[in-house]
């Protein structure tokens, strides 16, 4: 059943490594809850207590402006193949952009891709684990291309008028800043 860590055990980070989607919570204290699911090899344990995760261009930025107010952050992964299970991290999180100093060596970790936006640095100070045993079984097929190539097709200027139409403020108002580091 359920355990409790202050970091991630070997064995879960080796669960997340074979993890092909995971779930991402975020809020403000007067904000909606934000939850996302999060796929393209897009997440990096960097240690027991650091995971990043490369956030790409999308029809909102709720995370972003949520993680800049209050740097509350809850990923979940469920196994959806071989032995039930549920993991969550909750930690504090931090929001790197294009132009931050940070973002070089950490966008290193990760396979080039069209749009990225943000990564999310992400301190874990509780991982939970839960039986997982009310999750269906589902079958990986492959990872959407959609969002690549609409990226790619709108190249990066086409990305950055994206960003100033639909990524600058969160449903309730609050601010991305992801054109405040340009």
């Amino acid at each position: 059943m359920g355990q409790r860590f202050t970091e991630l055990p070997e064995k879960q980070i080796e669960f997340i490594k074979e993890q092909k989607l995971f779930f991402v919570g975020t809020a403000t204290a007067d904000s909606r809850i934000n939850i996302s699911p999060k796929g393209m090899d897009s997440l990096r344990v960097l240690s027991p207590t650091q995971v990043i995760w490369l956030n790409v261009t999308g029809s909102g930025n709720e995370t972003s402006a949520h993680i800049q107010e209050d740097g509350r952050m809850t990923i979940m992964f469920c196994a959806f193949t071989g032995k039930p299970l549920i993991l969550r991290l909750y930690g504090q999180a931090k929001v790197l952009h294009p132009h931050d100093a940070a973002w070089e060596e950490l966008v290193s970790h990760f396979p080039h891709t069209p749009g990225a936006r943000q990564i999310f640095d992400m301190h874990v100070d509780l991982v939970q684990t839960s039986c997982g045993m009310g999750v269906p079984f589902y079958d990986y097929v492959e990872e959407r291309e959609l969002l690549t190539s609409w990226a790619i097709k709108q190249g990066e200027e086409g990305v950055s008028e994206y960003w100033k139409k639909k990524n600058q403020l969160s449903l309730d108002g609050k601010p991305t800043h992801i054109l405040d580091r340009e």
